[in-house]
């Protein structure tokens, strides 16, 4: 059943709430890359006798835009989802995957037809459906094919986000083909076994992986209310903050996120410390 519609009074006090935590976050404490942990849409299928959790996955589906724009309109300028876990790709049944590769597809031809923001793909190929692939790469290469018009002075420059998409991503088997390919550039270089160690350094192995050139996110949301990593930038978060929302990420609120940007802004970063 869907919740009944707020009230004048209701939203009036929802949007003098906003306000309030709005000037509570601190300026110049936005974090620059945010990444969330998509957790809880099977749940919100199954709390409204959903049989498939298709129904959960294409409402997330839908919230994400609007997240997105509140991400942008608070002046973030990185944002990494994940949406589909290569740990997902073994473990969920071939129905579910099947929809849930349908409606990634479409989400990321929607995002990409948004002319300021720039999509990327992060994650393997590998298990993901071809028509998925092509999507993913689809969308990466319309802001990849926008760039090339804009340096002909045919298009606008993509100046708003910088979307990853992180699909078929797992931590571990970043961090693990990073590092095969650091040695066979290593090897291509002539390198032997005897000199590698001098190449395995934490910046090398940061420029191998799916997220190279970017910078590490400064703050990982995850909702649902569950409190671990799920084999999600492991290495990337190595100093990130930390915040975890008991909403369910279809029934995400601003004020959910702008909460965690003023828990964001009151805390005292200590890098490696």
């Amino acid at each position: 059943m869907n919740a009944p519609a707020p009230t004048p009074r209701t939203g009036l006090l929802y949007r003098l709430y906003q306000r309030r935590l709005r000037r509570q976050i601190a300026p110049g404490s936005v974090p620059n890359h945010i990444a969330v942990i998509v957790d809880g849409n099977r749940r919100w299928a199954k709390q409204r006798l959903q049989e498939r959790a298709a129904f959960g996955h294409r409402a997330g589906a839908q919230k994400v835009p609007e997240f997105l724009g509140w991400c942008e309109e608070a002046g973030v300028g990185t944002v990494t989802l994940y949406l589909l876990s290569a740990d997902n790709l073994r473990a969920r049944d071939r129905q579910e995957l099947e929809d849930l590769f349908g409606i990634i597809g479409e989400l990321a031809a929607q995002l990409a037809e948004n002319p300021r923001w720039r999509v990327k793909h992060v994650g393997s190929c590998e298990g993901l459906s071809k028509d998925l692939a092509s999507a993913l790469a689809a969308a990466e290469g319309r802001a990849e094919g926008h760039t090339a018009e804009r340096a002909e002075g045919r298009a606008a420059e993509r100046d708003g986000l910088h979307i990853n998409l992180a699909v078929g991503y797992g931590g571990r088997s970043e961090i693990t083909a990073a590092m095969r390919s650091v040695i066979e550039e290593h090897q291509a270089a002539g390198g032997t076994i005897d000199t590698l160690a001098d190449r395995l350094t934490p910046e090398i192995i940061g420029e191998h992986l799916w997220t190279r050139g970017q910078a590490d996110p400064d703050l990982v949301i995850r909702t649902s209310g569950e409190q671990r990593l799920s084999d999600f930038m492991i290495w990337q978060s190595a100093h990130s903050e930390f915040y975890f929302v008991e909403a369910l990420y279809p029934d995400l609120r601003e004020v959910d996120f702008l909460r965690a940007l003023r828990d964001y802004s009151s805390r005292q970063r200590r890098l490696g410390g």
